[in-house]
């Protein structure tokens, strides 16, 4: 028995520039170009934000942050501006449990859109 150098190299005695006949051509790229996924990334970037000022915002309440503390004012107020009219869908007694519900049905469905947005962006 001698040595074979190759062992069971399928593209043996071929030129290796050449495909083998096992090569298919690569399927056509279904994404779009990177200008859908320019918006894709500052769409999860800008969503990420707001659902980040909403967890701050349910955490300053929950904690019963300082509302003279500048930053956490700063946060209540954008807060407040982002939240769309979503501020006052639950009333439960306890005022903590409905920020913590309001806003975080706010951040939610924010996270849901900008998920079907991505979704329709991606879509061939």
């Amino acid at each position: 028995m001698t040595y074979d150098p190759y062992g069971s190299d399928p593209y043996r005695g071929r030129d290796p520039r050449m495909p083998g006949p096992e090569y298919r051509e690569p399927a056509p790229d279904r994404r779009r170009g990177d200008g859908a996924n320019a918006v894709i990334a500052v769409i999860r970037t800008v969503v990420g934000l707001i659902t980040a000022v909403f967890v701050l915002h349910i955490a300053f309440v929950v904690l019963d942050a300082n509302q003279g503390n500048g930053f956490v004012s700063a946060i209540y107020s954008v807060a407040k501006a982002l939240v769309l009219g979503l501020g006052d869908v639950f009333t439960p007694d306890d005022a903590v449990l409905g920020v913590v519900m309001n806003y975080g049905l706010a951040a939610l469905l924010y996270n849901i859109l900008a998920q079907l947005v991505i979704k329709a962006l991606r879509r061939p």
